[in-house]
């Protein structure tokens, strides 16, 4: 059959299927990209080839030992890849039409959080603050302690001043308001991180691994600030940089709003 034939016989639900499983796929591949997940990904196909290479071959012992092992691979599924099938249930259970309704300011607060970190950062004053997006942080929040203030420069510097109640954890930012402080976060599990990175910077990425969460960090030991996004860390920032990156992720990206990356 010629292939004027084959696209004779398609229907448009055929070439709608195949643009939704496209789709899927496609948005699979950016989820998972980057992340252990490709390896261990990897390592089932390779698994599932050597399956078939056996069947072809008639090894009959190594094909009952995999057939055994696949019987248990739905679960291993699950349980290896349970971070990344959290994030795309969150992804898919977004509604673009909350981000037109009532969205919280933050651009006010930007100034601020960028000159608070910088003076943290001279005074080698460690510092880990997050700021929602997306996705909802309600559950970090509530193993916190709340404040529900205004965001300040004044007000950060407190609550990140050593030997104080409040300075130990994370701060939580909704909107152009502190929800809480000293909020505890996953730590990634990411293998390939240095050892040296300290457990504020692994915070900070694992609230950007599992959440679409920007994570503003303050190394006590070197005074570089940081920003952790998407699981991955952009260094040796100043104020500048920081309010423009802080602007372009906060503001400028966010669905609804056009325009310059003015005022960064």
């Amino acid at each position: 059959m010629t292939w004027k034939g084959v696209l004779e016989l398609l229907t448009w639900s055929d070439l709608l299927d195949v643009l939704v499983v496209t789709v899927l796929f496609y948005n699979l591949i950016l989820l998972i990209r980057g992340t252990r997940a490709v390896q261990m990904l990897t390592g089932i196909f390779l698994v599932a080839g050597i399956y078939y290479v056996s069947r072809l071959l008639d090894l009959r012992a190594l094909e009952a030992i995999i057939e055994s092992v696949l019987i248990f691979l739905p679960f291993a599924v699950i349980v290896l890849f349970q971070q990344e099938i959290r994030r795309a249930l969150a992804n898919f259970g977004r509604n673009p039409l909350l981000h037109f309704v009532g969205r919280p300011r933050v651009e006010s607060a930007l100034g601020d959080v960028a000159l608070a970190a910088t003076t943290l950062a001279s005074r080698r004053i460690g510092a880990l603050i997050v700021f929602e997006r997306s996705e909802g942080l309600r559950n970090f929040v509530e193993n916190g302690i709340p404040i529900d203030a205004m965001v300040s420069f004044d007000l950060l510097l407190n609550l990140f001043t050593p030997e104080t109640p409040l300075h130990d954890g994370a701060v939580i930012v909704q909107g152009d308001r502190i929800a809480a402080a000293a909020c505890f976060l996953p730590l990634t599990s990411n293998p390939e991180l240095s050892k040296e990175v300290g457990s504020r910077h692994r915070a900070a990425l694992g609230i950007s691994e599992e959440t679409d969460a920007v994570a503003v960090v303050v190394s006590e030991e070197s005074g570089r600030i940081s920003l952790a996004v998407n699981g991955r860390l952009e260094n040796d920032l100043d104020a500048k940089a920081l309010r423009g990156r802080l602007f372009h992720l906060l503001v400028a990206d966010a669905p609804g709003r056009r325009g310059p990356e003015g005022g960064a």
